[in-house]
Order: C-alpha cells, then sequence, then structure tokens
C-alpha cells in the first residue's frame, strides 16, 4: 500500500470515529449538572479498534468539529463555550482517554479483558479530566464535584467500558480477517 492510500485510510478512519462519537453523544440520561452519554462508550470503541494514534486523533477531530459549531457535543450541542463551560473538562479527557487506552493495549494484548482493564483506566482519566473543569467552573468544593461528576458516572462507565472492549474487540478482529484493517508491528493501527 502506498503512502497516499495510507494516509486516506487514517483520514477515514478518524472521520468515521469522530462521526460514531457525534452520534453516540446524542444518547443521554438528563442529570443535573453533567448528563450520562454515549461519548464515553464511542471514545472506548475509537481506541480498542484503532489503537492510541487514530483513536486520538479521532477524538481531537470531534473535539474540533464541535468546536467549530457543528453540534456533535451530547444534547447537540456545539462551539467553544462547551469546551470552557463545565462539561468541557470530559471532551478533553476523551482525547487522553483514547491514546492511554489505545497504549495499554498496544503493549499488552487486544483481548476483551485486557480492553476492559484499559476502558476502565480511559473512564477514570475522562473523569478526572471532567471533574477538574467542573469544580473549577462552577466553584464547587472537591466533595461537591465528586458527587456530581464522578460518582453518578461509575456504574454505566464500568458498562460502557466492557461493552466498548467487547464491541471494539469484535469489530477489530473482523476488520483485520476483512483485511479492511492493517496491524502494523506495534499492534497499533499501520
Amino acid at each position: 500500500m502506498n503512502q497516499q492510500s495510507r494516509k486516506l485510510r487514517v483520514m477515514m478512519n478518524v472521520a468515521i470515529f469522530a462521526a460514531i462519537t457525534g452520534i453516540l453523544a446524542q444518547i443521554e440520561i438528563p442529570l443535573p449538572l453533567i448528563p450520562i452519554s454515549g461519548q464515553t462508550l464511542a471514545v472506548g470503541i475509537a481506541a480498542v479498534v484503532l489503537g492510541s494514534r487514530q483513536g486520538t486523533l479521532a477524538m481531537i477531530c470531534y473535539m474540533a468539529i464541535g468546536a467549530v459549531g457543528v453540534p456533535v457535543f451530547a444534547g447537540f450541542g456545539a462551539g467553544i463555550q462547551v469546551l470552557v463551560g463545565p462539561s468541557g473538562g470530559y471532551v478533553f479527557g476523551f482525547i487522553a482517554a483514547a491514546f492511554i487506552t489505545g497504549l495499554i493495549l498496544e503493549k499488552t494484548k487486544f483481548t476483551i479483558p485486557m480492553a476492559f482493564i484499559a476502558n476502565s483506566i480511559g473512564m477514570f482519566i475522562t473523569l478526572t479530566f471532567g471533574t477538574i473543569q467542573l469544580k473549577y467552573v462552577l466553584d464547587l468544593e472537591w466533595s461537591a464535584a465528586l458527587v456530581a461528576g464522578v460518582y453518578p458516572f461509575l456504574v454505566v462507565g464500568f458498562i460502557k467500558a466492557f461493552l466498548a472492549s467487547w464491541i471494539g474487540i469484535t469489530v477489530r478482529s473482523r476488520l483485520i480477517q476483512a483485511n479492511l484493517l492493517k496491524v502494523g508491528p506495534h499492534k497499533g493501527i499501520a
């Protein structure tokens, strides 16, 4: 495969998973400050299917699309005001979570149990970023920030970590079998 085809494949992978994240973001359960949404499920799936580099690029693309005004954030939110608002830290956390989740899998094995561990770590990374920004934007005490920004998301987060692992490993395996996904020597996407 030539360099131009490889770049096109990377751009397509990134665009597809940025779009999936925007679609799943619209599936939400409203809570007082921060809703539970399908965004983190998409982040986990992207990291498992694409690995650290392309998964991270997909989340950067997702954030950039939303920042310029395309309504891809939870509740059809868009714009810089979302990124600097109470829930913006979670979106920044998606980038770090995708990178670390994919990196853990590249350094170990792409299996459902390892993906669950990696996605669980990714969940805590996202929650950390989100809670820090929530605390400072709303001028909350740490205890109030944890109550609003972490505790309501833990059980659902572990369920989404499992689903992202199972779906991601299944999709990744099938794409590799169909020769639609090339795996490089570092176990990530070539």
